[in-house]
């Protein structure tokens, strides 16, 4: 990454922060904001609770990672209170010692929103938020704000920059605004949309109808446009596909495995738009972006050249093997909403193959909430493996269980997996066509899956 000299040099307020500390630093927020200071400047270091790919680019930037939880493992140089900043992600532990440390030792903590809100308020800033669809709809935002040097924070990694910042100038940025813990109430956007507001994070919100209102005290801090998918309870311009909308795209069609589809804009209509990303959830992100960046004044040419380079999200229906023989499709997919669109995707592009699922439920509150949500989206499918559920921040629930969710499941053939057995168990599948779905480590099973499976299948071809 090469530090740009016209990046936004210091935060106000926070000029005296020589140093600063995160802790959660893998997370995929957290570590295009540390990449941000990186770029500014600043010593960076930092703690997860496991070694990534994020982590070992982190390392590779000069950062200092560390992986046991222990204040001894703090850098010296960052227990100067006087120029260190603390950046927590909300996804850590109550108990976890350092952060504790540091809280009762009067360091300035701030968490990961509070200090996006700091760094984008005195820029032109264009947050997306939704439950889904955020984080495509942002990076495709950001590669096309590029042509006027917008610095954006996203929450995947772009294949287009294989990072999760594009750096920019000072002048306006692109952010992922996330609903959890209700951090999005921390930016100050001028330009907004809201993709969707399906229910999800109950563990935070108690019911949907106090995520709705967190959405709507999102949109009134809107300071300019608003703009939001059709059909939902908001204010806004509208964009939607085949429908009457302020932004409606149409005219799609698949040709050599791209759509290509017509926008007419509330003053405007191009056409020929070429776009490579499956699925109509993803034109929808497409043509949010658009209208994002046609408010903010991108010329539509400009915007439809854009469009046809944006080469996706990692993890985002990424193609991990694309033979005759055998397709490994890898999705963050953990919501029952976007488990629907990764197999409405694959139906679309495979209408002919058996399709196996393998899926790791994320937390065992979204499971109980959504259980037969659940069991209905993956009985869509023609072969299910299931791990257990991936805990994440939480503690088990009683009855909770993947066992639980297979037994919902209407589907002839599905079983319980173990990470150990996940191979042996997709080898003897005669499915063309894998999806390995969720939110936990199951991202990190993909390569070594995908590595064995291309000697199963083709050692003998």
């Amino acid at each position: 990454m090469v530090k740009a000299d016209n990046v936004l040099p210091v935060v106000n307020g926070l000029e005296w922060a020589s140093s600063i500390y995160f802790i959660g630093i893998g997370g995929i927020g957290m570590s295009a904001i540390a990449r941000y200071f990186v770029a500014n400047g600043k010593q960076v270091a930092g703690y997860d609770k496991a070694a990534s790919e994020i982590t070992l680019d982190l390392e590779n930037l000069g950062v200092k990672v560390h992986f046991e939880d222990a204040v001894g493992n703090i850098p010296i140089s960052f227990l100067d209170k006087e120029k260190t900043l603390i950046i927590y992600t909300p996804a850590i532990p109550e108990d976890h010692a350092e952060l504790n440390y540091l809280l009762n030792n009067n360091f300035k903590v701030l968490k990961r929103s509070e200090i996006l809100g700091k760094i984008t308020e005195a820029t032109f800033c264009l947050a997306v938020a939704g439950t889904h669809g955020k984080t495509t709809t942002s990076s495709i935002l950001g590669h096309i704000m590029v042509q006027v040097n917008a610095t954006s924070f996203l929450g995947g990694i772009a294949e287009n920059y294989n990072s999760n910042l594009i750096l920019g100038e000072d002048k306006i940025s692109v952010v992922e605004a996330d609903e959890f813990d209700r951090s999005f109430l921390k930016l100050s956007p001028n330009i907004a949309c809201v993709t969707s507001m399906d229910a999800d994070h109950l563990d935070i919100y108690g019911d949907s109808d106090t995520l709705v209102e967190s959405f709507i005290e999102f949109t009134n801090k809107v300071s300019g446009t608003l703009i939001v998918a059709k059909g939902l309870p908001l204010k806004g311009l509208t964009f939607a596909i085949n429908e009457i909308a302020d932004y409606k795209a149409f005219n799609l069609k698949i040709e050599s495995g791209k759509y290509i589809f017509d926008v007419k804009t509330p003053s405007s209509e191009i056409t020929n738009i070429q776009f490579h990303l499956p699925g109509k959830h993803n034109v929808m992100n497409a043509l949010a972006a658009l209208a994002m960046a046609d408010v903010y004044g991108v010329s539509l040419d400009v915007i439809k050249q854009r469009l046809s380079t944006f080469k996706g999200v990692k993890r985002r229906f990424s193609y991990k093997i694309k033979t005759e023989n055998l397709v490994l499709i890898d999705d963050y997919a953990h919501h029952p909403t976007e488990i629907n669109a990764v197999e409405n995707s694959v139906r679309e592009m495979y209408p002919k193959e058996k399709v196996l699922v393998v899926f790791q439920p994320h937390l065992f509150s979204r499971t109980k909430d959504f259980i037969e949500d659940f069991a209905s989206v993956l009985s869509k499918f023609d072969e299910v493996l299931l791990l257990n559920i991936y805990p994440a921040r939480e503690k088990p629930i009683e009855g909770v269980d993947s066992q639980w969710l297979l037994d919902k499941i209407n589907c002839e053939h599905k079983k319980l997996t173990k990470k150990e057995d996940l191979i042996k168990d997709i080898k003897n599948s005669s499915a063309k066509v894998v999806t390995m779905l969720g939110a936990g480590d199951i991202g990190l099973m993909v390569n070594e899956v995908v590595n064995e499976l291309l000697k199963i299948k083709f050692h003998d071809v």
